[in-house]
């Protein structure tokens, strides 16, 4: 082979080779971008419905009226179950306090010493009502919302025997009761939203949550 078609056959392979680069690299850009756009986390929704708000909180347009967004129910919280919200709930309520059970429920300050919910002596605003520790009146004053059961998920509704939410609850044989296989039933009158049977449901997704009084 003369020189010059070995010249001509190295310059058509450096040639092909390049096209081959650009096509293939152009395919995986294209490839990427395309899996990007369709595994791409989606933005999350705007919560609906509204949050769960400390022991003593006024309804909720008054409550946003008065809270001044101290902090101070959160800092005085003995069991850091008060946080302030972000924008999940709209940027009309963030910062202001909610409670999320499933990360850390309203213990209602048992054992805690005083003669007050500790969120409710502390709010200088009156946005948190000052509430009494007596069982009665944390009964009679306290609505931050209701505990449903999910039946399809819930250990006790399907043939397994459990029980951890009603060895949760505040007032067990009022606010909650237990049949067959110890199987939770809630008197939505009497559950007071505090969330220690949310905190304490051992299935995941977890069978019972707490709804604002709200939506329940």
């Amino acid at each position: 082979m003369s020189a010059g078609r070995r010249k001509l056959k190295r310059r058509t392979f450096l040639r092909d080779a390049a096209i081959t680069t650009a096509v293939a690299g152009a395919a995986i850009e294209w490839s990427t971008s395309l899996l990007g756009r369709l595994f791409a986390p989606k933005p999350a929704a705007a919560a609906t419905g509204l949050p769960i708000r400390p022991p003593g909180a006024l309804d909720e347009e008054e409550f946003l009226s008065r809270c001044i967004r101290c902090q101070r129910c959160g800092d005085a919280c003995p069991n850091q179950a008060i946080a302030p919200l972000d924008d999940e709930f709209g940027p009309q309520r963030r910062t202001t306090p909610h409670i999320k059970p499933r990360e850390q429920a309203c213990m209602l300050c048992n054992g805690v010493e005083g003669e007050y919910l500790k969120c409710t002596e502390v709010c200088p605003s009156g946005a948190l009502q000052r509430t009494r520790k007596e069982p009665e009146e944390i009964q009679r004053t306290v609505h931050m919302g209701v505990a449903v059961v999910d039946t399809a998920l819930c250990y006790s509704y399907n043939e397994w025997s459990c029980g951890a939410c009603y060895r949760a609850c505040p007032f067990p044989d009022r606010a909650m009761k237990i049949g067959l296989w110890e199987q939770p039933q809630i008197d939505p009158d009497a559950c007071v939203g505090c969330g220690l049977c949310e905190r304490a449901c051992i299935r995941y997704p977890h069978a019972i949550h707490v709804q604002p009084r709200t939506m329940a």
